[in-house]
Parts: structure tokens; sequence; C-alpha cells
């Protein structure tokens, strides 16, 4: 494997986020070395909340969770 490039520093989460948008983690880090993780504790939350979408989008995700076999 070619020598990866050094990591850089970020001053705020929004740096981050667009350094990595346009950049390619397998130039600065090795995923050979990754290892899965679990986190059997986590508790999955489930909040309701309302969100206005344009009936025909509304219309085209439904559809394609009924061919996904989804209620």
């Amino acid at each position: 494997m070619s020598k990866l490039k050094k990591m850089p520093e970020f001053t705020s989460v929004k740096d981050e986020r667009a350094f990595w948008e346009i950049n390619d983690s397998s130039e600065y880090l090795d995923w050979s070395k990754a290892e899965s993780a679990s986190f059997s504790n986590l508790k999955p939350s489930t909040k309701t909340i309302s969100l206005r979408l344009p009936e025909g989008l509304l219309d085209s995700i439904k559809i394609e969770d009924n061919n996904r076999g989804m209620p």
C-alpha cells in the first residue's frame, strides 16, 4: 500500500464535513485494519415529527415503500 497522507486537523465540524465531501478517506486511513464495532447497549428512540412534502414526492415514497413491502 502506498504511503498514507497526514490527517489534517479541523477547527470545526463544518470544516471536517467539507473536507470529507471532496476527499477520499482511503488516502488517509488504512481500511484493511478496520474492525467491526457493535453498540448493543444503544436504545433506538422514536419520535413523531411532521414533514411537509409535495404530494407527488409523498406519492412516490409510498409507491417505493409498497414495492419494498413496507407498510
